[in-house]
Formats: structure tokens, C-alpha cells, sequence
């Protein structure tokens, strides 16, 4: 498979895996819903990373995806309303066309960049690779994590949210 084709693959799932997931009113967050991504994350990670960079412009590139996809991840948690469940009383989530509008826009962008590397721009950033001595695996690996980091700082936000309200009515029930 080559690396264009892979790329737009773990596009196209992540996006489903979380459109599927948090998209509309009333989503149930249990332990699947949080344990999903965590889990894919750890299984694509080791399967598509084989080298990351360890140095230079490569790392330095890496570093800067995963921020964007923390800042990206957290820009989807701000899209995200959790409260309790009037009807189960467990905590639920909300999103709608904004949250949808904020995943589609950042994995496009992702899939354009990878599209257009091998077929706008080839010669281009092939310059700027050699001039900044970064390899094509530095920036495979710069996109894959930095979907990684916006699913997990997401993921990571939501259970926090969540668990903040268990914790709310736990206190409130007792009291």
C-alpha cells in the first residue's frame, strides 16, 4: 500500500470512528466510547510509525504536529457539550454541525497536504525537504500523530468532563 494511499485511509477512519461516535445529541459515554480510540491509537501508532525522527527539522516538525493536534483536539472538546441524562442520569454528549464542520476541515486539510505532496507541490517540498534535511517518513509520521493527538487530547477531555459530572452527582446524591 503505498504511503498516500495509507494516509487517506486512517483519514477516512478516524473521521468515521469519530463522526460515528460524538455526532448528535444524547451520546452515551461509557467505557467503550473512551477505550475505543485510546486502543486504535496504540495499534496504529506502532504499525505506521516505524521511524520516527530523533532529530533536527524531522523531530521538530513531529513536536509541532502533535501540538496542533492538541489544540485541534481541544478545539473539539469547546464544540462538545457534556451533561447528565435527564433520562439515565449518567453523563451524555452533544454535537452538532460546528463539531462535524471542525473534523471535516482538519482531516481535508490533512488529506489535500498528503494529496497534493504527490501531486501539486512534489517538486516544492521535495526542496524544502532537502534543504531542512527532512525525510518523507517525518512527515507521514507528522500527520498520523498529529490525528493521534487530536483524537486523544478529544478523548482524553471528554472522560475528564465526564467524570467531573459523576463526581458532581455522587456529592449530590449523598448530600
Amino acid at each position: 500500500m503505498s504511503t498516500l494511499t495509507q494516509a487517506m485511509v486512517i483519514n477516512a477512519a478516524v473521521l468515521f470512528a469519530v463522526l460515528e461516535a460524538d455526532l448528535g445529541p444524547h451520546r452515551k459515554i461509557g467505557a467503550f466510547r473512551i477505550l475505543r480510540p485510546v486502543l486504535l491509537s496504540g495499534a496504529i501508532v506502532p504499525l505506521f510509525v516505524a521511524s520516527p525522527a530523533t532529530h533536527g527539522d524531522g523531530l521538530g516538525l513531529e513536536v509541532v504536529a502533535v501540538v496542533a493536534g492538541v489544540v485541534a483536539g481541544l478545539c473539539a472538546a469547546g464544540l462538545t457539550h457534556v451533561y447528565v441524562s435527564p433520562r439515565t442520569g449518567r453523563p451524555v454528549s452533544r454535537t452538532g454541525v460546528p463539531y462535524a464542520a471542525l473534523w471535516v476541515g482538519v482531516i481535508g486539510a490533512r488529506a489535500a497536504f498528503s494529496y497534493g505532496s504527490a501531486h501539486w507541490f512534489t517538486t516544492q517540498l521535495g526542496n524544502w525537504m532537502m534543504h531542512h534535511q527532512v525525510t518523507s517518513d517525518a512527515i507521514t509520521d507528522s500527520l498520523l500523530l498529529m490525528a493521534v493527538a487530536m483524537t486523544l487530547t478529544r478523548t482524553l477531555t471528554l472522560a475528564t468532563q465526564a467524570g467531573a459530572l459523576r463526581r458532581r452527582s455522587a456529592v449530590a446524591v449523598s448530600a
